[in-house]
């Protein structure tokens, strides 16, 4: 099993969030990301991003509703760690959310 971790911010991205979505955001991230963070099926690996956070690539996302958490794991210790949580409207590429 992986650890997660938050980056200082994300508590801040939570924040904005209701409170509804804020428990399907980290229910989600629990459920998927726990234990196989880096599973290309689930989640998309976002090869060439430079995001404007601190983050070791590759940087992934986790799809949740209108919501991307992006992330970036560290294999060796087992921890996944969360950069941002943004919020995708309709017609905007990943991107265009940073």
């Amino acid at each position: 099993m992986y650890q997660i971790r938050f980056a200082r911010g994300v508590e801040k991205d939570l924040r904005k969030l209701k409170a509804r979505d804020q428990r399907i955001v980290l229910a989600a991230i629990e459920d998927n990301l726990i234990h196989q963070p880096a599973l290309a099926a689930r989640n998309k690996i976002l090869s060439g991003l430079v995001p404007p956070w601190t983050a070791e690539p590759p940087v992934w996302e986790l799809r949740v509703s209108e919501y991307r958490v992006f992330y970036d794991v560290s294999a060796e210790e087992k921890i996944v760690f969360i950069r941002a949580i943004r919020r995708k409207p309709a017609g905007k590429i990943t991107e265009e959310i940073q």
